[in-house]
């Protein structure tokens, strides 16, 4: 049997689509829901042009268990995966969602995690930092932003010559590459 899973999104869903993509025929995920919590985040309109289901929810509705939980239920949801979503994660969603919440972050985790350390922010620190590598971490979430277990890292060089957007663009290649594949191990081995 298929797990569903919701993909919760902020931005534009490069991994969003990748991840539908991804997933189209598998046996084992289905991408069931993407749920975002800005009205204008692009990966909407990539979701709904691959025919998922999309739902907007504001902040309040984030952090009301009474709308979220049966939301989910509604759509069979068994795991979900957060996929440049910005707000924290409530704790009942965590409590209902036991080990089945992952998230990608675009540095190596515990360096440049935490509050404000997100999309670009993350990229310019590492160029600040003068750092020799960068890359993509996948965690368990929990209430603690970006401290949850580590489940998988990929590595990238980076040099002094390159920009903040160089980073950036080195990282995401990663994602692409890497994301859907640690999202399919982890489902695959529950």
């Amino acid at each position: 049997m298929k797990v569903n899973i919701a993909i919760f999104v902020s931005g534009s869903g490069s991994n969003c689509e990748n991840l539908i993509r991804f997933f189209e025929h598998s046996e084992v995920v289905k991408c069931a829901l993407v749920v975002s919590n800005k009205p204008d985040a692009y990966a909407l309109v990539r979701a709904e042009r691959l025919g998922i289901p999309t739902v907007v929810v504001a902040k309040e509705q984030l952090n009301d268990s009474e709308r979220m939980l049966p939301l989910l239920q509604n759509y069979g949801i068994g795991f979900i995966v957060l996929a440049g979503f910005l707000p924290l994660i409530p704790s009942f969603l965590i409590d209902a969602f036991p080990r089945k919440i992952i998230n990608l972050h675009p540095a190596l985790l515990p360096k440049f995690g935490g509050k404000g350390m997100w999309g670009h922010h993350v990229h310019e620190a590492v160029k600040a930092a003068g750092e020799t590598e960068t890359g993509m971490t996948v965690h368990y979430v929990t209430p603690v932003c970006d401290s949850g277990e580590i489940i998988a890292q990929y590595r990238v060089a980076i040099s002094p010559d390159d920009s903040v957007d160089d980073i950036a663009e080195k990282e995401h290649q990663l994602e692409m590459e890497y994301f859907p594949k640690v999202v399919e191990s982890v489902i695959m081995a529950r």
